[in-house]
């Protein structure tokens, strides 16, 4: 590996910066519910999440306190399970694109797809998060340099 790489990719910022960016859709959608708190109750009621205040409440602090999790690189493992189960969750109860018809189906489906594609980020980030002690000692990832 080249030796400019290694050193972006062994980055503390680097990777703290990858942490906030793969956070973002979870991060950037609980501070709106928070902020346009009576715009994400009408969000859960849409979707028949009843009450939708509770609701609305348990999406924030699953979506705020993950991404704090993750980004902070403490309890990873906890943040990722939580936005891993919140983002499957969402699938049937938002994309399900095989009651759908159409346009409507077609996006929900790859919709769905991204969701499982940010499913396997999460359980990524949560492996290397525990890496951390062999990538400490000499090699990016623990894996061996090559």
């Amino acid at each position: 590996m080249p030796r400019l790489i290694e050193t972006i990719l062994g980055s503390a910022a680097v990777e703290r910066l990858a942490r906030i960016v793969l956070c973002f859709p979870f991060w950037g959608s609980g501070l709106d519910k928070l902020l346009d708190f009576q715009g994400g109750v009408a969000e859960m009621a849409h979707f028949g999440l009843n009450p939708p205040v509770l609701f609305n409440i348990l999406v924030i602090v699953t979506q705020l306190g993950g991404s704090a999790l993750v980004i902070l690189n403490r309890w990873t493992w906890l943040g990722s399970g939580a936005l891993g189960v919140f983002t499957a969750l969402t699938i049937p109860i938002v994309h399900h694109f095989w009651r759908l018809e159409g346009e409507r189906a077609l996006t929900a489906f790859h919709t769905a797809g991204e969701h499982v594609g940010m499913i396997g980020a999460l359980v990524l980030v949560s492996i290397l998060s525990v890496r951390r002690p062999a990538r400490s000692a000499g090699s990016l990832a623990g894996l061996p340099a090559e």
